[in-house]
């Protein structure tokens, strides 16, 4: 199938697992991500109607960037952020979703400032305690959001998350609804430059339960390019 009929198909299924979670599908934003994909495959995918692109690397990034392919829809970087590379990314994108340490939110608003502008971000947060990934451990989060504050160059847009890869069904919904539960938790609460709009979890492999689960925001890759080789 093309991308554009993957896309339509998915957009169906996104539709449906709203409705489950008592929702419509434009409630749902959905991300390519768009690692290891040429040019050409992102034109394809942005044409079809994605929300955003989500790109990992920064080296792809700025490649694709020159190369304009995400022209037509917002640029997300969702990869693990290293502070040496952060320059190539504030102000590049719209979003950027893996802000996982203070040091990390502190080098932003510098680079930020620098450029005279907000950079909006998700705080990844890492709700399975996986040694193996990156974020925040949720006991911590309050006090995460409570410092974030203090970086008027900043603007907290919600959190992300990226489950265990081992993790089974059961242990996916019930992650999934402990995330949604802090996430609703937080908007509650009041901290100076911080809105919780975005809850962002869920892959080609888990979306339809992310949503069922309460995401609003999706990262999918194979689902519309084809598995990677």
């Amino acid at each position: 199938m093309s991308i554009g009929e993957n896309i339509a198909r998915l957009r169906e299924e996104i539709h449906r697992a709203a409705e489950g979670s008592g929702r419509v599908g434009s409630e749902i934003t959905l991300v390519a991500a768009t690692k290891t994909q040429g040019a050409s495959a992102i034109r394809a995918a942005v044409e079809a109607g994605v929300d955003a692109c989500g790109e990992n690397r920064v080296q792809e990034l700025t490649e694709k960037l020159e190369a304009g392919a995400y022209t037509g829809a917002p640029l997300h970087f969702i990869g693990h952020l290293q502070k040496n590379k952060i320059r190539k990314v504030v102000g590049a994108v719209d979003l950027i979703q893996s802000v996982d340490s203070i040091a990390l939110l502190s080098a932003i608003d510098r680079v930020a400032e620098e450029l005279f502008i907000t950079q909006d971000v998700l705080i990844q947060v890492n709700i399975g305690k996986d040694p193996d990934k990156f974020g925040v451990y949720a006991p911590e989060l309050e006090e995460f959001l409570a410092q974030a504050a203090e970086y008027p160059q900043i603007r907290v847009r919600g959190l992300m998350t990226m489950l265990p890869l081992e993790a089974a069904e059961q242990e996916t919904r019930d992650l999934f609804a402990k995330m949604h539960n802090i996430f609703v938790d937080i908007r509650k609460k009041t901290y100076d430059n911080v809105a919780m709009d975005f809850l962002s979890m869920g892959m080609s492999g888990d979306f339809f339960d992310a949503i069922l689960e309460g995401a609003n925001m999706i990262r999918v890759g194979s689902t519309i390019f084809g598995r990677r080789v």
